[in-house]
């Protein structure tokens, strides 16, 4: 890190970072995207998916031909990605995804298209689940019945003879052998039939049937999670909310009110200007991005009202982390400045500003490769040790995505904020208060890991270590470089396995995405060299504290 009012450079081994980042990308593409060891995730997602509009288009032709329905032309029908995350999950615990692909995903695949169509203008909505390789009809389900809605079926045309009247032509229309089926739960709508000859592992094949008057409206196979696995998922759910709540939301919180007091006290060191501009483009890119992901929240039952009424919360959560991020930078900056004479964060007016950012990004590419590789090496051993394992979630996959192309953006949102946050500010406040610096990189570190124990990866105590393990390393490249660097670094790291998440998307317009999204960071920072190559840099000199008073 530079001391402040001296000239910028950035000293570095070239030699020893390139070696090591060669080492990272050999690592992260053997452990984590070569077909051999790649997840089983990403290596089912490219096997051809189908389109949204040919899900339609077959959703459709099913509707009319099948259930004989006509379903009003509407060019909005959502469209979405769903997964039986609880199945998958139990799969992957139970490194029973390859044989489940091999034997029941072609007709019981836990990823579908989910086509929502509508009947009339006010008429009930159908839900058809489209295998997304084959384009076959795996489930159907109407949400609600108004034309039924003010007759309640009677005892007797519901009973169980009657629906097993209705639902056994359609098991054998399907192939299934009712006589071979057992019923396992039967209620005043429902029935549910299980196959003991098709299990896998400790799950077992269900047909379940919902029933209006004298009729299907639902019909859903699917193998059941164990209630061990099931009990041990809500668990390990409930200990992530509250350390997400507060292990991280509480302290981040405490860090922000704490850079709102610092921000003031170390006003003469920094400036209320600079931060302006990244938490703009933090708040705005946070904004789009939410927006971005309004089929997923569709999908979710949100619609009218309380869409509204949720966008409002998101964008005042937002606009509170937006100036989180602004108190941090500034606070952060004037911290460093006033306490140890360190620049971390240099103005564009400084000399050598523009060279300064061309090498940052360029360090900040070679760690972004060694931190893919440490990532590998910590997922390798973590599997090894915690068995660790983790499943899908429809919610935060690109596909859900109005414009899957923008989610690298979420790439230059998380490396601006969370460098701030954690490192610019975190490191030099948490020095204050336990002086020996592991220690003060160590905290913010377990802060920042707990905010991601949300992710779908158990045991939930799997994420933490792997982050606080990379949030130490960020804190070393912060401490050597400066806060641009490990933004950078931070930026890059995100940016590759974003990039990677459209890849698997296997279309044109979101492989050039996820190629841009890589190499993104190295023109930002061409073109801020470019802009201060043309202007004669004069040397930036500090106004020394005892003359602003």
């Amino acid at each position: 890190m530079n001391v402040t009012g001296q000239p910028l450079k950035l000293k570095t081994n070239y030699k020893v970072l390139s070696l090591l980042g060669a080492i990272g990308l050999i690592l992260f593409m053997i452990i984590q995207v070569f077909p051999g060891t790649a997840s089983d995730t990403l290596e089912q997602q490219s096997t051809g998916i189908i389109t949204k509009e040919q899900a339609l288009e077959v959703a459709t032709q099913y509707a009319e031909s099948q259930l004989h329905i006509h379903i009003l032309s509407n060019p909005d029908t959502l469209v979405t990605y769903q997964s039986n995350s609880d199945i998958y999950g139990y799969l992957s615990k139970e490194k029973l995804i390859k044989k489940y692909n091999t034997t029941f995903e072609k007709r019981y695949p836990y990823d579908v298209y989910r086509v929502r169509l509508q009947e009339s203008e006010r008429g009930p909505f159908l839900n058809i689940d489209v295998h997304m390789n084959t384009g076959e009809i795996v489930a159907y389900a109407q949400e609600k019945e108004t034309n039924f809605a003010s007759t309640e079926p009677t005892k007797e045309s519901m009973s169980t003879t009657n629906k097993k009247k209705l639902a056994e032509p359609w098991l054998t229309k399907l192939g299934y052998d009712p006589e071979k089926l057992t019923i396992v739960q039967k209620d005043k709508n429902t029935l549910t039939y299980s196959d003991y000859n098709v299990t896998i592992g400790e799950a077992v094949l269900q047909l379940k049937f919902a029933f209006g008057t004298d009729r299907i409206v639902s019909f859903q196979p699917a193998f059941t999670t164990p209630a061990e696995h099931t009990a041990y998922v809500e668990k390990e759910h409930t200990k992530a909310v509250w350390l997400t709540l507060l292990g991280y939301g509480l302290l981040t919180l405490a860090l922000g009110v704490l850079a709102i007091v610092y921000s003031a006290l170390t006003r003469r060191y920094t400036s209320f200007v600079r931060g302006i501009f990244l938490s703009s483009f933090y708040f705005i890119v946070s904004m789009l991005s939410t927006f971005n992901m309004l089929p997923a929240l569709e999908a979710e039952g949100l619609t009218g009202t309380s869409l509204i009424l949720g966008l409002i919360f998101q964008g005042l959560l937002t606009l509170v982390m937006a100036a989180l991020l602004y108190f941090s930078l500034i606070g952060g900056d004037g911290l460093w400045k006033k306490e140890v004479g360190l620049n971390p964060w240099p103005r564009g007016k400084e000399s050598g500003y523009g060279s300064y950012v061309l090498h940052s990004m360029f360090v900040g590419y070679l760690w972004a490769l060694i931190l893919l590789g440490v990532q590998s090496i910590i997922y390798f051993i973590l599997d090894l040790t915690l068995h660790s394992w983790s499943t899908t979630d429809a919610s935060q996959s690109p596909i859900n995505m109005v414009y899957p192309w923008m989610l690298p953006l979420l790439a230059w949102v998380a490396g601006i904020s969370e460098e701030a946050v954690y490192r610019l500010f975190g490191i030099r406040m948490m020095k204050k208060i336990v002086k020996n610096t592991f220690v003060a990189c160590l905290i913010p570190s377990i802060i920042w890991a707990f905010g991601h124990t949300l992710y779908p990866i158990y045991p939930v105590i799997s994420r933490p270590i792997e982050l606080v393990i990379i949030g130490l390393l960020f804190s070393f490249i912060f401490l050597r470089y400066g806060y641009i660097t490990v933004m950078f670094s931070h930026v890059v790291f995100n940016s590759i396995l974003m990039g990677f998440s459209l890849f698997t998307l296997n279309d044109t317009t979101n492989i050039t995405a996820g190629i841009v999204s890589m190499i993104m960071p190295f023109i930002v920072a061409s073109v801020i060299y470019l802009f201060y190559a043309r202007k004669k840099e004069k040397p930036y000199v500090t106004t020394p504290p005892e003359v602003l008073q």
